[in-house]
């Protein structure tokens, strides 16, 4: 793509830029500057390689990840929409070949992402003062001499990256991120025992008789093995204590340098990932959220464009399987709506003779619909009748803006947005007015009314049902949405607010693998079970929870590691792999401690017999590698206690939990 096409491109999106950041503000986002860049297919496919990156270290996978995406392209199965990366400024790129269109619902989308980067709570984990792309780039630089190093062999350098790699989601997601601040040329911290010999100050002779340096490291490497609770950051574990096997002294050695600091620095690139990983769900409906509200509600999209925007959506929204995108959207969504209900609720049992107990009873629902619904001059902001926003209640105009549209300077039927306030887009777009969500009030439960009223001290403040509509909040719902935006996760965003409403107005259900018929089969549709499922799914990012239970197991310096069972069998055969991958980073046997299901062939005859699924006995296992070859041996249950889940259906396997 040549220079002039790119800035006509870029031409074309700089209005839509401007713009789309004024109206996010306007709707109460907050976000972190943002720099567009335009980019041809090609430099799409490598930033989306390179994970929203333009300087990564060398290694293979990058190359493997670019020729998926290509592929990708090529036959139909996907199209880029938007990359953008947190920092401060954010970094969004925009494809060239992409219509206006496509152009202005990345921008309204990534607005809100960059809105959340800035304001959540496990974003700002990882720095105070976020530089991401720097961080990257040196990292890519330092690796880059690291491989030119002729001292250092280039092979030995890729496969460490792969080792810590493998590893890189073994580290404390749900605590800040602590950086190594030893000097990389410094001597690793010495062992108290060390330290305190030191200060006797022994003769040589003495100290080589009592105390020789094998015995020293034994102490050493001991130490390092007690634990007062598991240690979920293996990647820190593994730096602070782990060694590397040398083939040629046929014994564990100290790391050399270049190899802490590649660690160190996956390390920290995990950290800063993590973010992203652990609020996928939130992340993305909130973006979904926010552009279906610009490009849609406020009309972003011009009139030409609303179909083509339509139909981007509905691919975003459509994809198959586990879609964070429309999960995200629809939990959202839901938020919004039940705090709005609360609101309007709460002020209902305010009237005079309404009670929890009489309130579907005596409540006009279709009145109090009708009272909710927006001042006309507010839902259609009219270019030639702008006095009528005159007369609205004062916050809900901007009326600097409205005496700048009567002057002409501004535009009012493009952005009709511009002469509102937030509490007049608010109340023009109350979720409860929205005709999916007429009847939301009225469904409100006796319990719920019963929990609303609980709290109410002024019961009879109002002497009508048209006073207290009067008096609704409309900024409540989306009041509560950007609390829950700045504190949240997606195991407590699901934990919170995925009830039994939720399951079954989106319908959602579980299902399994059916050991008896070999096919599939839906399991359950109460709500416990798939919030339960995907929460684990949510959980560590959906992999195998393991964590350091002891660095000295069996007093032999071998490490012991657990795996966190919570009803879901680990692949033993990857397992395997894993732990080889640890023993580079540990240099000295490894261990891992799990829970199986095994099945006893005669009962699951009897179970095929009667179509039903065998009950499997949970048994715990111990692997262990000692760099040439695997054991397997069972262990006994005391032993495996603290790793074993508790109220967790154990029949449903983690990539099959929801449909």
């Amino acid at each position: 793509m040549n220079e002039r096409t790119k800035l006509n491109a870029a031409d074309s999106v700089t209005e839509p830029v401007v713009e789309a950041r004024k109206l996010a503000q306007k709707l109460g986002l907050d976000p972190y500057p943002v720099n567009y860049w335009i980019v041809d297919y090609d430099e799409m496919n490598e930033l989306i390689a390179y994970d929203g990156f333009q300087e990564r270290y060398p290694h293979w996978r990058w190359g493997m990840k670019y020729d998926r995406q290509q592929k990708q392209g090529q036959y139909g199965g996907g199209k880029a929409f938007e990359i953008v990366i947190n920092d401060d400024p954010a970094h969004a790129f925009l494809q060239e070949s992409n219509g206006l269109a496509d152009q202005k619902a990345v921008i309204t989308h990534v607005e809100a992402h960059s809105d959340f980067f800035a304001n959540n709570r496990w974003y700002g984990m990882f720095a105070d003062e976020l530089d991401a792309a720097a961080l990257l780039e040196r990292h890519a630089d330092r690796i880059q001499e690291i491989m030119a190093d002729p001292e250092i062999d280039r092979e030995e350098v890729e496969k460490w990256i792969d080792s810590v790699l493998c590893l890189q989601d073994n580290i404390d997601q749900h605590a800040a991120f602590k950086r190594d601040d030893r000097g990389v040329d410094e001597d690793r911290e010495t062992d108290e025992l060390t330290d305190r010999l030191d200060e006797m100050a022994l003769s040589d002779e003495v100290r080589q008789q009592v105390f020789d340096e094998e015995w020293l490291e034994a102490q050493e490497e001991r130490r390092a093995g007690e634990l007062d609770e598991p240690e979920k950051d293996l990647l820190a574990f593994l730096r602070d204590h782990g060694k590397a096997f040398d083939e040629e002294e046929g014994k564990a050695v100290e790391m050399e340098t270049w190899q802490l600091e590649v660690l160190e620095m996956l390390r920290a690139e995990s950290y800063y990932f993590a973010a992203q990983k652990t609020t996928k769900v939130m992340n993305e409906g909130w973006a979904a959220y926010w552009e279906s509200m610009m490009m849609g509600e406020e009309r972003f999209a011009g009139t030409d464009e609303f179909v083509e925007y339509a139909d981007h959506q509905a691919r975003v929204l459509g994809s198959p399987g586990l879609n964070p995108y429309k999960l995200g959207k629809q939990l959202w969504e839901y938020i919004e709506n039940t705090e709005n209900r609360r609101e309007v609720a709460r002020k209902l049992l305010r009237v005079e003779g309404v009670t929890w107990r009489n309130f579907h009873d005596v409540v006009d629902f279709d009145r109090v619909q009708e009272l909710l619904e927006p001042d006309p001059a507010l839902d259609t902001v009219d270019p030639a009748d702008l006095d009528a926003l005159a007369d609205l209640r004062d916050d809900a105009v901007d009326h600097e803006a409205l005496d700048q549209a009567r002057d002409g300077e501004v535009d009012v039927e493009t952005y009709p947005w511009k002469v509102l306030t937030y509490e007049g887009l608010a109340e023009r777009h109350f979720s409860l007015c929205k005709l999916q969500n007429q009847g939301f009030v009225e469904a409100v439960s006796q319990e719920t009314l019963e929990q609303f009223a609980r709290y109410l001290i002024d019961d009879a403040r109002y002497d009508s049902v048209e006073a207290a509509i009067a008096d609704v909040d409309y900024t409540a719902g989306w009041d509560r949405m950007y609390e829950v935006r700045a504190s949240h996760n997606d195991v407590t965003f699901l934990d919170s607010f995925l009830t039994h409403e939720f399951v079954a107005d989106n319908n959602y259900f579980t299902y399994e693998f059916s050991q008896t018929t070999g096919d599939y089969r839906v399991t359950s549709t109460e709500y416990q079970d798939v919030k339960k499922k995907l929460m684990l799914q949510f959980t560590n990012f959906g992999k195998p929870t393991v964590a350091v239970y002891d660095g000295n197991y069996k007093n032999r310096n071998e490490l012991l590691l657990g795996h966190h069972y919570n009803g879901v069998m680990l692949d033993v055969e990857q397992a395997k792999r894993t732990l080889e991958r640890v023993y580079d980073l540990w240099g000295r046997p490894v261990n891992l401690k799990t829970i199986v299901k095994e099945v006893d062939e005669r009962d699951a005859e009897i179970a095929r017999r009667r179509d039903r699924e065998p009950e499997p006995e949970e048994v715990g296992k111990l692997l262990r590698y000692d760099g040439t070859k695997f054991e397997t041996r069972d262990l006994p249950w005391s032993e495996v206690e603290d790793i074993a889940a508790t109220e967790v259906d154990y029949n449903t396997k983690p990539d099959e939990w929801l449909a």
